[in-house]
This record gives structure tokens, C-alpha cells and sequence, in this order.
């Protein structure tokens, strides 16, 4: 048995990282994955080659699953509001089924 669950998707410069994941916390999401990355956008290509100490030169993607889409797009309009318009960012959100996460679906299972 599964159970049903928003993916909330936010790419955004690396330099961001601790004021989103602070966002996606205090709206009241229970965890989130954060990898780095890289790709081409409209504000140019970004990479996760070579280690550099210039955080500005990478992206970051958090991975968040919320039981409401209403506190998906909570989180979303935050990050979006407070730095979009200044920094590279998109956010898009996914339908997704959980089939095992403890923390998620509870001691018993999905």
C-alpha cells in the first residue's frame, strides 16, 4: 500500500541553501533532501564540476514531500516571494506516492 504525497521541487543558487531549507522548516515540513547540481537556465549555465570556494557558481535542488499540496505551495510562494526575483530559481511540484518512509508514513508503514 502506498501513500499519496506532493513533491515540492525548488532549484536554486547554492547560496540560498540555508535560507530555503530555514523556509521549508518553519512552514512546517518534516525533512527535505538538498543536492547539489547544475544545468542551463535563463540566467546561464551553471555547473557542478570542480570543488570552488564561490558558492554563487552552483545550484542547488531540494527535494520536499508534503502531505498538502496547500503547505507545497506555501513553501513555494515563500522562496519564490523572497528571492526569485533576485536570485536564478524555478519551483514545480509533482504528484508522488510514497511506498516506504517510516518518518512519512507513520511506524506501521504506507
Amino acid at each position: 500500500m502506498s501513500k499519496k504525497a506532493n513533491k515540492l521541487v525548488i532549484v536554486t543558487e547554492k547560496v540560498l541553501m540555508k535560507k530555503v531549507a530555514k523556509i521549508i522548516e518553519e512552514c512546517g515540513a518534516t525533512g527535505y533532501t538538498v543536492v547539489d547540481t547544475g544545468g542551463k537556465g535563463s540566467r546561464n549555465v551553471r555547473s557542478t564540476g570542480k570543488p570552488n570556494t564561490a558558492d554563487t557558481d552552483s545550484n542547488v535542488k531540494f527535494e520536499v514531500l508534503t502531505e498538502s499540496r496547500e503547505m507545497a505551495e506555501m513553501i513555494a510562494d515563500k522562496v519564490a516571494m523572497s528571492f526569485f526575483t533576485d536570485y536564478a530559481g524555478i519551483a514545480y511540484l509533482c504528484e508522488a506516492e510514497v511506498l516506504y518512509g517510516r518518518s512519512f508514513c507513520g511506524p506501521d508503514g504506507c
